[in-house]
This record gives structure tokens, C-alpha cells and sequence, in this order.
């Protein structure tokens, strides 16, 4: 089957997370991407512990090809230089001096390929006084911009994200400006320097927020002042111990479905609920109310109902029901490797299709340097410089 960037070599030189999902995208639409790892292997292999072939790996290093190389020596930065002169992208959030001891400044590599696409993941952008400040996810993304703030209720100290949530998001946008970068060379003929940064994804998740502060409604600090209460975007408990979130957006319309989907039509007669400024008025009382109704009825009961009213609503789901979601699997969301070992036999798609372009089946990421000898030689690199690069341990082969 031929894949829509199958022509498109990338040197994935960027580590951890955000940049190599970006990789992870193309790789999937049948990009041939090498993944650069140092002679120890990538440092993200190592995040979580106890298992034999870490789980996070297996998902942003599928389908693509391990090249262990010492880029501490002259003749590493020399051979990965070789390598970049015959791609078309390079991924890297190194901060300028590692930048510069790897030899990986954006105007070194456009001289010797001025038609690569440079990718560049940063924490905090390119500019300003914290551009050599190290960050993840967790701190430029979720606590720098805004968000870690914005979502905790009164008194209660900030919760932490999931992992990865701001760094895939961010892989997500780098693919755009990945793309965005190869379009414009499709026009020019000339590559360039695309870039985006933790900081600027979550900013931009919360700039609905933080549009609202411009404007003089700091939707934070009235929670942190007033309480957040909604009764109609609030999450409910059932008999049973699940929970049910709300989004009635236009909830004087879905005010009656919703009323008799709980079984209490007389709500609709309480002079405390005949408006919407008297429902958020009273909303304690109907919040109370609510989650008294809700609290009675199990979660089976509760959906039945609901849906036979068309009130919008979410069952809140375990991560372990994620995978065995119907939705999510016939919409390809979730979807299956084939990979007979049994700790990837599911995985998670990325986020983007193009219906007349299928994807790569994904596959097992590689162990350090697995393809090491095989990538050298599609570079054109004969096997008496390949055993010489070995045998002096600029590259590490291994599988």
C-alpha cells in the first residue's frame, strides 16, 4: 500500500515526548522516520520503570527506525550532518547550547540542506527571558498558562495533569507547523525553521479563559472567590457509584427533557427555576436537588432515561473502559497492532485522518540502535564505513 509521506525522510533527533509524537504522526501517514538516540538509548525509555519494553516507548517510538549514535564526538555530529543532507525533516528541542555543542543550529543545518524542514519544541518559544528554561508538560504547558489554576475548586490545592496531556497536544501542533513548513517548500522550493512551544499550546487550550481576563470576566478568580457552580455542566454521582457530567448549553431549551428524563416534571412548575437568572439564583437548591434525583437512580437507569430525553450528557469512564469503548474502536480510535507479544496488542491512533489516505498498521518501536546498520546503509553509507563506525562505537548497533 503506498502512504501519503512515504517520500518524506525525518531525523528524529528531539526526545521525551512532544517532538517525537509530532514524528509519530508522520511515521503513521508512512513518513520513513529514524529515531536518533544516544548510545544508552533515549531517555524516555526510562520514565516509567518495571517493564521490559516501556509502554510509552512502544506508543511514540511505532513505526519508526533506532539509530544509536554518540553525538558527543566529531564523528557522530559529522555523520548525523551526512544523514540530515538527504532529509526532509529534523525534529529537536535541544536549548541553544546543546544546540550548539551537537552542532544542530538551524543555519549550520539549512547550509548543508537548505531545503530541511527544522523543527523546533521548546518550552517557553524562542524569545524572551526563560528561553533556556527547562520545562515539561506539567510545568509550561498545565501550571504556566493558567489552567492548573483555573480548573481546582476553592481551597483545593492545583491537580496535576495526565501524562503527557499538554506534550501530545503540542506534538499534535508541531505536525501542523510540520507540515505548514513542507507546503510552503512545495511553493518555494526552499526549506525553513517551524517551531511551537509547550507554553503556547496551553495558553491557547485556555484562551477562551483568558480572552474572558482582556475582557474583565476572570472566570478564576470568581471561582476561587464564589465557588463554580453550574448545575447544568456539573458531574453527578449515581447509586452505583458512577458519574455523570452535564453540557446544557442551552439549558432552558433542555430544561423540560431534562426535568422529566429524572423523573420530576414539577421543577418545571417551582417559581425558583421559571428562568435561567432564577435557576443560577437558586442553583445550590438545584444542584442539591439534582444530585439528590441523580444519587437514586443507577447508572443504566439514569443513561435509559437521559438518552430518551436527548439531554446531553457523559458518562465519566475509566481508562481501562476506554479500550473496550465500541465508539472509540469502530471510529478507529483505538485500534489494534496484531503484535503477538500481548503488552501492545492495542494502541491509540494519532488524531488526524485524511479519509482518501490510510494510515501505517502500527508496529513495535525499535530496541537501541536496532536498525542502526540498516538506515546507515539506505543513506548510502557502504558496510566497511558502517563496521569502522561500530567498531569505534560512534554507533551502536544493536538487536
Amino acid at each position: 500500500m503506498n502512504y501519503l509521506l512515504e517520500d518524506i525522510t525525518v531525523i528524529d533527533a528531539a526526545t521525551f515526548l512532544a517532538g517525537p509524537g509530532a514524528a509519530t504522526i508522520m511515521a503513521d501517514f508512512g513518513a520513513n522516520v529514524v529515531k536518533i538516540e544516544p548510545p544508552g538509548g533515549d531517555g524516555y525509555r526510562s520514565l516509567v520503570g518495571g517493564y521490559a519494553t516501556p509502554y510509552h516507548w512502544l506508543m511514540t517510538s511505532r513505526n519508526k527506525k533506532s539509530l544509536a549514535l554518540d553525538l558527543t564526538t566529531t564523528a557522530g555530529q559529522e555523520l548525523l550532518h551526512r544523514l540530515i543532507g538527504q532529509a526532509d525533516v529534523l525534529t529537536t528541542n535541544f536549548l541553544q547550547p546543546n544546540l550548539e555543542r551537537y552542532q544542530l543550529e538551524y543555519e549550520r543545518l539549512k547550509a548543508i540542506n537548505p531545503r530541511l524542514i527544522y523543527a523546533h519544541i521548546s518550552g517557553f518559544g524562542l524569545e524572551g527571558p526563560d528561553v533556556e528554561r527547562r520545562a515539561f508538560d506539567i510545568t509550561a504547558w498545565w501550571a504556566r498558562s493558567g489552567m492548573m489554576e483555573f480548573v481546582r475548586d476553592q481551597e483545593q490545592t492545583p491537580l496535576a495533569p495526565a501524562p503527557g496531556m499538554g506534550d501530545h497536544s503540542t506534538a499534535t501542533a508541531l505536525f501542523g507547523a510540520i507540515m505548514t513548513g513542507l507546503y510552503r517548500r512545495e511553493r518555494t522550493g526552499e526549506g525553513c525553521q517551524v517551531s511551537t512551544s509547550l507554553a503556547a499550546n496551553g495558553v491557547w487550550a485556555n484562551s477562551m479563559a483568558i480572552q474572558g481576563v482582556v475582557a474583565g470576566n476572570d472566570l478564576g478568580q470568581h471561582r476561587q472567590k464564589r465557588g463554580w457552580v453550574n448545575p447544568f455542566t456539573g458531574c453527578y454521582r449515581t447509586a452505583d457509584d458512577q458519574y455523570l457530567v452535564f453540557a446544557m448549553m442551552t439549558p432552558m431549551k433542555e430544561w423540560p427533557n431534562f426535568c422529566a428524563a429524572l423523573g420530576h416534571p414539577e421543577w418545571q412548575q417551582d417559581e425558583r427555576f421559571a428562568s435561567l437568572r432564577s435557576i443560577m439564583k437558586h442553583r445550590g437548591d438545584l444542584v442539591a436537588l439534582m444530585s439528590d434525583a441523580l444519587g437514586k437512580m443507577e447508572l443504566k437507569t439514569a443513561c435509559a432515561a437521559l438518552d430518551q430525553y436527548d439531554v446531553t450528557y457523559e458518562r465519566v469512564q475509566a481508562m481501562a473502559e476506554v479500550l473496550d469503548d465500541a465508539q472509540l474502536r469502530a471510529a478507529g480510535i483505538v485500534v489494534e497492532t496484531g503484535d503477538p507479544v500481548g503488552d501492545y496488542d492495542l494502541t491509540i491512533n494519532s488524531p488526524i485522518s485524511v479519509l482518501e489516505e490510510g494510515k501505517k498498521p502500527p508496529t513495535r518501536a525499535p530496541d537501541i540502535g536496532e536498525n542502526s546498520t540498516e538506515v546507515l546503509a539506505d543513506f548510502g553509507l557502504d558496510q566497511d564505513e558502517i563496521r569502522a563506525l561500530v567498531d569505534n562505537k560512534v554507533v551502536i548497533a544493536g538487536g
